[in-house]
Order: structure tokens, then C-alpha cells, then sequence
């Protein structure tokens, strides 16, 4: 099988990390890493663009050694060391959204995940709250406007000018990058804004159906192993 639209090398790469480099229980896929590495040393920069907090995100670009900006929070964040974080909402307002819901929804937890202790433009329930019934309450509350976007790991409360399509959109500005050049790899709803922005875009075997509606290409391999046959067929390339 062939990933990549014929004659076309991406300048970069832009992927998400929850159940794209990790599995179900977000354990690393090693082979998913190394195949990113290689593809850094090639000449590619690779983006990560995640739903995940810029502590963690970070934690991942450095031993990695990626060189790309990294696009945090569903683009509510988009950060490179060698620049200052761009934030681009303030999370304090998903976040009393979220207080007002355990209010009105019985044993909803307003607390939420592990990692809002570090979220800076929005907050997250845990993935197994009563999706139905939050979007119901907030329709009804001052809180309309919030978006709301269940992943695997996830439910986010952000505003609704934060997806990882415009997120990225700043970021490959700040890279000087068209995103006619950009290759695309996710799992969850919310990379859907991601993919409708970039030129090709993959989605791994697991995905949500409502990606693989809009991705270029489905893969049948799980998770991170179907990162390194792609990263593979754009070495090949490049070598000629």
C-alpha cells in the first residue's frame, strides 16, 4: 500500500500523540518514536499537535529531540523554546464551566483528569462523564458558547475558537510552512480540524469513525505501528 499521494514529499509532519504514538493505556508505541526520530534527522520537522498540556508535550519533544513547534490544548496553546507560549484562551473559563456542571449533573466529577493541574487555555473531564447530559446543561447556561469534544482520553470544554486546525495554522506560520506541505496523522475528533487544513492525512487503525471519514487514507495498523511504514515511504522518497 502506498501512503502518500504519488510525487509528493510533506515538508513536515504534524501528529497527535494520545492513541497515535501510544495505545489504549497511552503507553509509547517505541517504534513510532524511533520512526520519528528518523525522520527528523532526514530533514522533516515533526509537529505535535495534541490535545495534551505543554508540560508533557514538551517532555516528549525534548528526549525525542523533534524540532518543530509544538501545538498543546487542541491549539489553545503553540509553543517552541525558542519563542514565548502563545495563549490563545484562558482555561478559566472552561474551568468554572466545569465547577457550575458538577452543580447540575449528579456525582460529575469537576476536578476532571490528572493533567488540568497544568492546562492552561482549557479543562477536561474525565472520559466517562455523561456526555449528552454536559452538552444539554451548557446549551442552557452562559457557558453556550464553550465547544465541547469527546476524545478517547477526554472530555475538553474549550472555546470555540480553539481546534488544532487553527492552532496549527499559527503554528506553521511561525515555522514559514504551507499547509499544502503538510502530512497529517491522528486518531480522535478532534485532529478532524487538523486534517481538513493539511494537504494529506492519515488515519491510524482505531480511529474514530468520524476521522476516517475525512482522512485521506485509513490505515489498518494500530496506533503507533502505523506510523513507521509511513515514515518508510517518505524516506524512500527523499533518498530517491
Amino acid at each position: 500500500m502506498r501512503w502518500l499521494p504519488e510525487g509528493w514529499i510533506p515538508k513536515a509532519i504534524a501528529i497527535d500523540i494520545d492513541g497515535t504514538i501510544t495505545d489504549d493505556s497511552k503507553v509509547l508505541h517505541t517504534g513510532a518514536i524511533e520512526s520519528l526520530r528518523r525522520i527528523e534527522a532526514a530533514g522533516i520537522p515533526v509537529i505535535l499537535c495534541t490535545g495534551n498540556v505543554r508540560a508533557i508535550v514538551y517532555g516528549l519533544w525534548r528526549f525525542i529531540k523533534l524540532s518543530g513547534v509544538m501545538v498543546c490544548e487542541n491549539g489553545g496553546v503553540i509553543w517552541h523554546p525558542n519563542s514565548e507560549p502563545l495563549l490563545r484562551a484562558d482555561g478559566n473559563e472552561a474551568k468554572n464551566a466545569a465547577k457550575w456542571l458538577s452543580t447540575k449533573i449528579e456525582g460529575l466529577d469537576e476536578q476532571g483528569i490528572t493533567t488540568n493541574a497544568w492546562r492552561e487555555s482549557e479543562w477536561c473531564l474525565k472520559s466517562d462523564e455523561d456526555l449528552d447530559a454536559i452538552r444539554e446543561e451548557l446549551s442552557n447556561s452562559q457557558w453556550s458558547h464553550l465547544s465541547v469534544v469527546k476524545t478517547g482520553f477526554a472530555i475538553h470544554l474549550m472555546e470555540p475558537w480553539i481546534n488544532k486546525g487553527e492552532g496549527l495554522t499559527v503554528g506553521l506560520e511561525m515555522m514559514n510552512i504551507s499547509p499544502e506541505d503538510v502530512l497529517a496523522i491522528g486518531d480522535a475528533p478532534n485532529d478532524i480540524p487538523m486534517f481538513e487544513l493539511v494537504h494529506h492525512s492519515i488515519a491510524v487503525g482505531g480511529s474514530f469513525p468520524s476521522l476516517q471519514k475525512v482522512a485521506s487514507i485509513t490505515s489498518d495498523l494500530p496506533h503507533g505501528a502505523a506510523i513507521e511504514p509511513v515514515i518508510n515511504e517518505i524516506i524512500e522518497r527523499l533518498e530517491g
